[in-house]
């Protein structure tokens, strides 16, 4: 299969890139060749294709490292259909991988949650979004930057502790939020890098130095910047500060324009280029009415208005409603190019998490691909090669037919 695309974004960076670099930084008209689910080809110039897209932009799948739950489901305590269900459905969104994400509950709940996933998740469709793994959002977190978490569940990262989570998984536990001021945290940084899995600084009063102190442990990602941690100070730079001035670490950053003002995701992105990473961090709200929806088991409300975040009962901020093609436009409207909001959503997030394989176009890479419009709204979604979404229009449907 060979689709050629007036605006082709590869994702790649020049020193990586082994289609022209021109195609890399400016869009322009490009093709993509699939066999059997993989990349083939990627080259300048429109060809004779099965398909063509005459305008609009053809890119690598999204990938996102923290989504709690979407269309009223909750990962944390949904069933196989459930997670099939959700997974099914990211692809209208751009989403082709993702990390389902669970928040501070016990250590005990969480095991259990991780040890019920690990039975299921390698049985889901292969229609739906890629699952890398489980985000751990919590227990060890602090209480005074718990957000929208319960403060009776956060608990210090004791080995025991950490133990249990890292063998429940099964290899499913991929990505862990830590405060690295508690007790014990910097052994537990250390004791998770080596089990393979990626530490991220999140819900954290920590100092400039306590998250240098991280990074050296092994971080090397810091959860939705900005929010739920020690604010960038003149005198004390914070988490914010260490953030984006430490080459170690990449950011997660939701760009819903609610958690984070335009004005400061664009000075992040200044600040950190090629170090942020886009996430929704969406709960089960997200793609529902306003109405009542769960968050770690507790209720949650999302209000009307467009993008408008889900908060708790005393207004805080409780994830987002946020699609990760929204979060790519929003980045643009940041001031990011084009192709740097497309690399923060796709190689930057799949480099961090370790998949080389997803978030860029180029030979050996998985056919994992999205068709957004001139407006950056998903048209239709491939994964291993495999049309899995299109938003059903005439011209979607007629471009696509192969």
């Amino acid at each position: 299969m060979l689709i050629a695309a007036e605006h082709l974004l590869t994702a790649e960076t020049k020193a990586d890139a082994t289609a022209d670099p021109a195609v890399d930084h400016v869009p322009g008209p490009g093709f993509v060749e699939v066999t059997d689910g993989v990349i083939g080809a990627v080259g300048p110039g429109m060809r004779r294709a099965d398909m063509t897209l005459a305008d609009g932009y053809l890119l690598p799948g999204l990938v996102d490292l923290q989504v709690n739950g979407y269309y009223g489901v909750e990962f944390q305590i949904a069933d196989a259909a459930s997670w099939a269900q959700v997974t099914a459905r990211l692809p209208e969104t751009g989403t082709t991988a993702c990390l389902p994400t669970m928040i501070t509950a016990p250590v005990s709940a969480l095991a259990e949650a991780l040890r019920t996933a690990a039975m299921f998740v390698p049985d889901l469709p292969a229609s739906g979004a890629r699952v890398l793994g489980v985000h751990a959002e919590g227990p060890f977190i602090a209480p005074g930057r718990r957000g929208a978490h319960n403060e009776k569940w956060i608990t210090d990262p004791t080995p025991g502790a950490v133990a249990e989570l890292t063998e429940a998984g099964r290899g499913l536990l991929r990505l862990v939020t830590i405060a690295p001021e508690l007790p014990g945290a910097l052994a537990a940084i250390e004791q998770l890098a080596a089990a393979g899995v990626l530490v991220s600084v999140g819900h954290t009063d920590a100092t400039a130095g306590q998250v240098a102190a991280a990074a050296q442990r092994g971080a090397r990602m810091v959860t939705h910047l900005f929010n739920a941690q020690r604010p960038l100070g003149h005198r004390e730079p914070g988490v914010v500060g260490q953030a984006l001035t430490d080459e170690r670490l990449t950011s997660g950053l939701i760009v819903d324009l609610h958690h984070v003002v335009e004005a400061v995701c664009g000075l992040a992105f200044r600040a950190a280029p090629g170090r942020i990473a886009l996430v929704t961090d969406a709960v089960a709200a997200a793609g529902m009415p306003p109405g009542e929806y769960l968050l770690g088991g507790e209720l949650i409300t999302l209000p009307p208005g467009d993008g408008a975040p889900p908060v708790r009962g005393d207004g805080t901020l409780a994830g987002s409603a946020l699609r990760m093609d929204r979060a790519v436009a929003n980045a643009v409207q940041c001031g990011l190019s084009l192709p740097a909001a497309v690399a923060a959503a796709t190689r930057i997030p799949a480099d961090l998490i370790g998949r080389p394989d997803l978030g860029r176009l180029r030979p050996g890479a998985a056919a994992d691909l999205v068709w957004l419009s001139p407006e950056l709204r998903t048209r239709a979604t491939w994964i291993a090669g495999r049309l899995v979404y299109t938003d059903g229009a005439a011209a979607t449907l007629a471009a696509v037919a192969a």
